[in-house]
């Protein structure tokens, strides 16, 4: 923590992170171009064949996504509508709806279907990241949970605020309600982004934007190029709002699990009010998000109900890849991470 007359710590949502380093030949032709300025160059094929889910094509995806967002240091601004670019990040996002959909082949089509099982605690939550680090996890593995979740919790809230001009009346109304709070109710040190920041201080974390984008495995940027995908197309504009109200729902119970997970290993006073804040704040916002967004969008617009319950069920999808993914690696006693963590 800074000492006396040191001033407050640097904002989290600073300078424009780094190019991350390539994964293949998608991400590879998407660096080249932003550090050329010129088009991506790949092979007539390379999309067609790309694993959906696989290090390449998510890498590539997101950082043509990060262009909508702070971009990257040394590259011009005007690139986040450069025309090739926008081609490629049309034909990566067909191939990752294209596994979502066949990833979910009995996915529900009401939205009582989809949330019907998130308002319920499970009996067994044996398979739960946060009950695990709750109940044994170690600092290590908090700060692995918390360098991934950087990737989105330094931007927390940003996604979301692309649905607020595409909704109206009681849907509109209501997600503003949310996103004030999100964004700290008028109070920069109440931004979210920011207290996640802190608790990256207290786990002793870098709290640049993006700077573990290199340590991030596939699942976890599937997790956030789904929001940036929905977030950026009108057309998606009731599956931001299923994946919105299944974050909601969802968060209260985990965060509490996650602050007691940080009490227990002694992480800090900011790393435990981070979880903490989000116990009683996502329990209000969660009847926000069912009674005043959702109910008011589908009241407006009855016919993106379908659309409402696929985003809820491909960010459960989502979630329990990434879950997959990081409970085989501590099982194993690895690192979940593509490279460890600097002490």
């Amino acid at each position: 923590m800074p000492g006396p007359g040191a001033g407050p710590a640097p904002s989290a949502v600073g300078t424009a992170p780094r190019l991350a380093e390539e994964r293949g030949e998608l991400s590879r032709a998407v660096i080249r171009a932003l550090r050329s300025g010129g088009p991506p160059r790949y092979g007539p094929g390379a999309v067609r064949v790309a694993e959906p889910w696989g290090e390449d094509l998510q890498l590539a995806l997101y950082l043509l996504y990060e262009l909508h967002y702070r971009g990257f240091e040394g590259v011009d601004d005007a690139r986040e509508w450069d025309p090739e670019l926008l081609r490629l990040r049309r034909a990566l996002e067909e191939r990752f709806l294209d596994a979502l959909r066949a990833g979910l082949p009995d996915a529900p089509r009401t939205v009582a279907e989809a949330f019907a099982p998130l308002l319920l605690e499970p009996v067994d939550l044996t398979g739960s990241l946060s009950h695990r680090l709750q109940t044994d996890g170690e600092r290590w593995q908090l700060r692995e949970y918390a360098a991934l979740r950087s990737l989105y919790h330094l931007k927390e809230a940003d996604p979301h605020a692309w649905v607020i001009p595409r909704l109206t009346g009681r849907a509109k109304a209501s997600m503003v309600a949310i996103e004030y709070d999100e964004f700290g109710a008028g109070r920069a040190d109440r931004v979210h982004a920011e207290l996640f920041a802190d608790l990256m201080d207290d786990l002793g974390l870098d709290r640049s934007y993006g700077r573990y984008v290199d340590h991030a495995p596939a699942p976890l940027l599937a997790t956030v190029n789904l929001m940036s995908l929905f977030g950026l197309h009108r057309a998606l504009r009731g599956a931001l709002v299923g994946h919105f109200a299944c974050v909601e729902i969802t968060s209260s119970p985990g965060s509490r699990r996650l602050a007691k997970a940080m009490r227990r290993c002694g992480a800090g006073a900011a790393a435990e009010h981070f979880y903490a804040e989000h116990v009683e704040a996502d329990a209000v916002h969660e009847q926000v998000v069912r009674h005043g967004v959702v109910d008011g969008l589908l009241t407006d617009e009855p016919a993106l109900e379908a659309d409402v319950a696929f985003g809820c069920a491909a960010t459960v999808l989502l979630e329990e890849r990434l879950a997959d993914h990081i409970r085989a690696a501590w099982d194993r006693g690895d690192s979940a991470l593509r490279r460890p963590l600097e002490e």
